[in-house]
């Protein structure tokens, strides 16, 4: 199971990582020889610790114990006990842990193997979450300046080649969806919710079709997870305790329905576009329903957290050393770490599922062929 596995090898490629982000041992350029890099965009499903390095609330990040406890032993920004999807599809590509673009002092050379540019509470939209995170456009915008960097270092015939060869990972949208209800703002009052779809859906190519003018080629999606029925929606509606919150199940299912078909219109239209995409949300819905069949105990329940279900965000005393709260004893138990988001073990079982998965589960590509086209 690809959870349970901590190897040699990414005990070496988290030294490497570490030595090409404080430059204080020197790894080998031709460490992955003509690999292809991987540009993360997205959400704190994807999150490796960039709220750590600008001006957020200490409730929009993760680098306080209990976060990291478990693989890395102490806090990343991830927000998991361990090691998130990323890491289990780095260390299947021979890559080394990818650092957060906006860690200071990363080597120039480890733009080779890619970057993370993904925040917790990122949407597609600037105004979703507005001054915790960074939006999916500002993302690109940081790829922009790597890029930059990539053919100043490197010429720009190489750069050409690590851009078009490299595959760019996103999950993204999922905020956009739950922001809404969360700030008790009128946007879902004010267009139907097809239409607000269609924003979100329009907003996310436009930025896939210009990473695709810059040269990019082969690209990976997640569909939107099953973020209505997380542990903190699922105690929303206090006559409901422990079912779905609809309202935010409703965009995302729509979501999940129109984004395959615009990702088949690409591919028509732009040659040599090839993607991959993972149903996520039935790989998860599928986990929280039936614990017990993938190896958990507690499939609607968080490890961490507080109120029912854990499903206050209280975690690490979050939101303040007033607020209290619970941790389980084996986080192995749970598909939930906190009120919203995975632990490792879940994590791992859903990398291996984008990496090598069948054609029902993961398609037209799964990443471990996207990787060697």
């Amino acid at each position: 199971m690809a959870s349970s596995k901590f190897t040699p090898m990414i005990i070496i490629l988290f030294i490497c990582t570490i030595s090409l982000s404080f430059g204080s041992i020197s790894c080998k350029n031709d460490f992955v020889t003509n690999q292809a890099a991987l540009f993360v965009f997205g959400d704190s499903l994807f999150e490796v610790g960039n709220n750590n390095y600008f001006d957020c609330l200490p409730g929009f990040r993760s680098n306080y114990f209990p976060y990291g406890k478990t693989t890395f032993q102490f806090p990343t920004g991830r927000v998991s006990n361990g090691r998130i999807m990323i890491d289990f599809i780095a260390e299947d590509a021979w890559l080394p842990l990818l650092p957060p673009n906006l860690q200071p002092g990363y080597s120039s050379s480890q733009l080779t193997y890619g970057l993370n540019f993904a925040t917790t509470a990122a949407g597609v939209f600037a105004a979703t979450f507005p001054g915790v995170s960074k939006d999916l456009r500002t993302q690109l915008s940081s790829f922009k300046n790597a890029t930059q960097v990539l053919r100043s270092k490197l010429g720009d015939v190489e750069a050409r080649r690590v851009i078009s060869k490299a595959v760019y990972l996103f999950h993204i949208g999922a905020n956009d969806y739950q922001y809404p209800f969360f700030a008790n703002t009128s946007t879902i009052t004010t267009t139907t919710k097809e239409r607000f779809v269609d924003f979100v859906i329009g907003n996310t190519t436009n930025v896939v079709e210009e990473l695709y003018k810059m040269g990019a080629r082969k690209f990976g999606f997640l569909s939107l997870g099953p973020f209505g029925c997380t542990p903190s929606a699922s105690i929303t509606d206090p006559t409901k305790i422990g079912s779905c919150f609809e309202p935010v199940s409703e965009l995302i299912n729509l979501h999940n329905q129109e984004f395959p078909k615009v990702l088949r219109r690409l591919e028509r239209q732009l040659s040599g576009f090839k993607y991959s995409l993972h149903d996520f949300h039935t790989s998860l819905l599928q986990r929280i329903n039936n614990p017990s069949r993938y190896g958990f105990k507690q499939g609607k329940m968080a490890c961490c957290g507080s109120g029912p279900l854990r499903g206050v965000n209280t975690c690490g005393f979050r939101n303040g050393p007033s607020q209290g709260y619970q941790l389980c004893e084996n986080a192995d138990d749970y598909i939930f770490f906190d009120s919203s988001h995975l632990t490792e073990k879940a994590h791992g079982q859903i990398a291996e599922l984008i990496w090598s998965g069948s054609p029902n589960v993961t398609a037209p590509y799964n990443l471990k062929t996207l990787f060697a086209l």
